[in-house]
């Protein structure tokens, strides 16, 4: 059986689902559930990643350096990663999450744009720390393009480099081509890290540990933005069919995803109406709420809110621009401007 790595990011994309609002004792208790099934790198912090906590996308319940230091105590055997976007998290952030025991650290870079990684990258390795790069977005370029950013940000440093299905976008077929162009370029292990807009999340995953892909990510029931992530309890399984070796403990797996469902959301995601529309624009799943409150408030349809922001290819980040696209849609519906 060929081995995949399992990363879990349900403490960190998690978050968007509840406001980044999960205290000390859900981090920790998760943690120590997640520690227990033998996951391998357990993702912590705030859902846009270090030093994201702001009013623009959400103050999180407790600070970065709570997060990281209580799933750092209750990990005795899984690896702890964390996540940072440029413009969000600085160098300083970094050099903190190194001393507060960060094992994994992943860089998150729109598609297209590598070069904001380097001088992220090349920090991380001189502090030590093993160094990732995810590309977001990744369904707004081609596989040869991909494949080519994923080589650069290799050689700015990157020990894994892969793909985040974050609009919940893509088909098999789309993630096979992309992580196959990838592997192709680069001689590092390749990430793939899906969302279930469409529901295609397990399958999209299992299509890229066949495309070579040898990180996988997931979440216990699915806990993340929008429609959620690959549902992790359900994927180490499949994977396990497949024929690949995740090396993870089935029963306490399923227990950590009860504790999951229990103690950290008020309902596992769904794939609903608008995250469908969301998949099918291609718009950041993490937009949801913001969506539903301003187009909520002027009486614009949410739909026509997302279908608006997929055509200007709006990515992460971009949250203002729903305020504009809200405002728009309701000056040429009639609705007062002064209702956004």
């Amino acid at each position: 059986m060929n081995a995949v790595v399992v990363h879990d990011p349900t403490l960190r994309d998690g978050q968007h689902a509840v406001r980044h609002q999960l205290g000390a004792a859900a981090l920790r208790g998760y943690a120590e559930a997640a520690d227990a099934a033998g996951v391998p790198v357990v993702e912590v912090g705030h859902g846009n990643g270090l030093g994201a906590s702001s009013l623009q996308v959400g103050r999180a319940a407790v600070s970065d350096d709570v997060m990281l230091s209580t799933v750092r105590e209750a990990l005795r055997h899984s690896r702890m990663g964390v996540f940072m976007l440029p413009g969000w998290g600085t160098s300083d952030d970094l050099r903190k999450a190194v001393a507060h025991g960060a094992d994994v650290i992943r860089i998150g870079v729109h598609c297209t744009e590598a070069s904001l990684a380097e001088r992220h990258l090349g920090l991380l390795r001189e502090e030590g720390a093993e160094a990732h790069c995810v590309l977001m977005m990744s369904h707004m370029a081609t596989p040869a393009e991909l494949a080519e950013q994923a080589g650069r940000v290799v050689g700015y440093g990157a020990q894994a480099v892969g793909i985040m299905d974050s609009a919940g976008h893509f088909l098999p077929g789309d993630v096979t081509e992309r992580i196959g162009a990838i592997t192709g370029a680069v001689d590092v292990p390749v990430i793939f890290h899906g969302h279930n807009n469409l529901g295609m999340a397990v399958a999209n995953s299992v299509a890229a540990a066949e495309a070579g892909a040898g990180i996988i990510d997931g979440c216990a029931r699915g806990f993340g933005a929008g429609a959620g992530n690959t549902q992790l309890e359900v994927l180490v399984p499949v994977l396990e069919r497949t024929g690949f070796r995740t090396g993870i403990d089935l029963y306490a797996l399923l227990d950590a995803a009860e504790f999951a469902e229990r103690e950290l959301m008020p309902a596992p995601p769904v794939t609903g109406s608008l995250s469908i529309v969301s998949g099918m624009a291609g718009v950041f799943s993490g937009f949801k709420h913001q969506v539903l409150d301003l187009a909520g408030r002027a009486g614009v349809d949410p739909r026509d809110v997302f279908f608006e922001l997929g055509r200007r290819q709006a990515i992460a980040g971009q949250e203002d621009l729903i305020v504009d696209v809200v405002a728009e849609l309701s000056a040429r519906a009639g609705t007062p401007r002064a209702a956004v």
